[in-house]
């Protein structure tokens, strides 16, 4: 993927970056060419080279279509819930360093719903606070919207996400089935049919 300067960028881990401009340097006698992003958060610059671009998962903001998207997604019911910590922060770096918005959707529901029932580690808790920054920074900058707004939306479809799992987790209500009871005319005719061939 190609950028120019100006483009709005999002870089993995770092977020919403700007890009300054493009040029070529020559380290170790070969030329390439870097861009030079303004990290928006924090304000600092960082080179990254044009032909990593897509290795290091630099990517264009996402459009009002994928915000929709985002949202779905992040209300769905659909929560990913390893058991094993290890494993667990595993999946949860590698969905962070891919450069997808709707990786980055996933830690945060699956995090945010583990810490409603235990205290997460240290390093669990700064990267439940990184996603969550990274989404609302990102949807902020999309939407023209202050990020006290977004984050507002984004905390009211977790919560729609929390609901929508435990109502399909809730056990269902046991159906009683009971012996249909003829109606009193059905029970009359059926007597008189047994009295007839009885007669007979």
């Amino acid at each position: 993927m190609i950028f120019e300067v100006g483009d709005k960028v999002i870089y993995p881990n770092h977020g919403l970056g700007i890009v300054e401009r493009i040029e070529e340097k020559t380290i170790l006698g070969t030329t390439c060419g870097f861009y030079h992003l303004r990290i928006v958060a924090n304000d600092t610059t960082v080179l990254v080279p044009v032909a990593n671009a897509d290795g290091v998962g630099l990517r264009r903001a996402i459009s009002d279509e994928d915000v929709d998207r985002l949202f779905g997604l992040l209300g769905d019911g659909q929560i990913d819930n390893h058991q094993n910590w290890k494993g667990r922060f595993k999946d949860n770096s590698d969905k962070m360093r891919s450069g997808s918005i709707y990786d980055v959707a996933d830690v945060l529901k699956s995090l945010t719903f583990l810490a409603k029932s235990k205290s997460l580690s240290f390093r669990e808790k700064r990267m439940l606070d990184r996603a969550k920054f990274l989404i609302i920074s990102e949807v902020s900058e999309v939407m023209c919207e202050k990020a006290a707004a977004i984050e507002d939306r984004v905390d009211r479809a977790l919560e729609q996400c929390f609901t929508t799992k435990a109502r399909a987790a809730a056990p269902r209500p046991k159906v009683s089935r009971t012996a249909a009871v003829p109606p009193p005319r059905a029970q009359a005719a059926s007597a008189a049919r047994r009295t007839a061939r009885a007669a007979s």
